[in-house]
């Protein structure tokens, strides 16, 4: 039975939404603001997003690619039709680079490097195959889990690359996640600046060597509204915010933007009058950065969440919701959490108007 045009509490549950105005406002404001304002490229991350039919709305709405941050995501796009491409982490090993070459057939893949070993084995695999890589350069701006020091270790590896003819260097990238959970905002402003002034320096040094940078590539949802703005950079790869979620808001300090994704849950057990049982528990939606929050339900005390379960505890007693009645409730985590499920359904004004393959999903190697 087709849902389309059924209200969403028709849905069986539990079940990922999202809110289709609130998705377009956040899309909008996005786009605003780093293709408009800023006049830099955009380029969405996928891996909170994990659907192609979002991904078309960000291409239309000005986005000039997409990041993955999984070959098999960038597979799953590039099969939707999405020609764009940067991988934003290595890709080690002989299946999957034989796979990444196989994909630069179809779209125009970038992929990010940070090691001689691995920039040899794509340089190999590129040739074999008859194609010519795109490459990035990770560059560690404070992030400290993979990338090449900035300055001189960053420009010795960019020669290595521009002298392997399979492979073209194309620019640097880099994540300013120091700065995510800073709330004050001329410190936040401060740290960002600090962070990507060590990037765009690096590209300078690039440049002045002779080697061409195309991309200097960085900002996620956390800073991107500061990111954007910096001198030298050409694009920004936020994505997530598109969604939004409660870590976005509560510990990112990210302004102006909407919760749009929901999980759609069902009330099973009503044992006190200030105690409520649903089936939506840490198998259908990630509490690993705060618990959810819910929709319209007063004087919460506390929500936790087992393996199948969640429970509401209220300040007061209160007869409702009943057993058997829908609720929702605002994603902590919305990365982990649309990784669960296999459907995200499209709601606007209550009813349902679109039902999406999360593609994405799974798609680990």
């Amino acid at each position: 039975m087709s849902l389309i045009g059924l209200p969403k509490h028709e849905i069986d549950t539990p079940a990922l939404l999202v809110d289709l105005s609130a998705l377009e406002r956040n899309i909008e404001r996005m786009a605003r603001i780093i293709v408009r304002e800023a006049g830099v490229r955009w380029r969405p991350h996928t891996k909170g997003i994990k659907t192609p039919a979002i991904a078309h709305m960000l291409l239309r709405a000005g986005a000039s690619g997409v990041t993955c941050a999984k070959l098999g995501e960038a597979e799953v796009m590039a099969a939707a039709g999405v020609r764009d491409i940067l991988i934003a982490n290595q890709i080690v090993g002989a299946q999957k680079i034989a796979r990444l070459v196989n994909l630069r057939q179809r779209a125009d893949v970038v992929v990010a490097v940070d090691g001689v070993e691995n920039i040899e084995a794509l340089d190999r695999a590129a040739r074999e195959k008859g194609v010519r890589l795109r490459v990035v350069i990770e560059v560690n701006v404070g992030m400290n889990r993979a990338g090449v020091e900035p300055g001189a270790p960053t420009l010795a590896l960019a020669k290595r690359v521009a002298a392997l003819p399979g492979l073209q260097f194309a620019g640097v990238m880099t994540w300013e996640s120091s700065a995510l959970r800073i709330k004050e905002e001329e410190e936040k402003r401060r740290v960002v600046l600090e962070a990507l002034q060590r990037l765009t320096a690096t590209a300078q040094m690039c440049r002045d060597a002779g080697l061409p940078v195309e991309i200097v590539s960085c900002g996620g949802t956390g800073t991107y509204w500061m990111s954007a703005f910096q001198p030298g950079i050409t694009e920004i790869q936020a994505g997530g915010g598109v969604l939004c979620d409660l870590n976005y808001i509560r510990n990112f300090h990210v302004p102006d933007h909407e919760y749009a994704l929901t999980v759609l849950s069902i009330v099973t057990s009503r044992p006190t009058p200030t105690r409520i049982i649903f089936d939506a528990g840490r198998k259908a939606m990630s509490a690993e950065a705060g618990p959810p929050e819910p929709v319209g339900i007063a004087n919460v005390k506390s929500v936790g969440l087992s393996a199948e379960h969640g429970k509401i505890e209220l300040e007061a007693p209160g007869a409702s919701p009943r057993v058997g009645d829908k609720i929702e409730l605002i994603v902590g985590y919305g990365d982990v959490t649309v990784a669960l499920y296999d459907v995200l359904y499209g709601v606007r004004d209550g009813k349902v108007e679109a039902v999406w393959p999360i593609l994405g999903r799974g798609k680990l190697q």
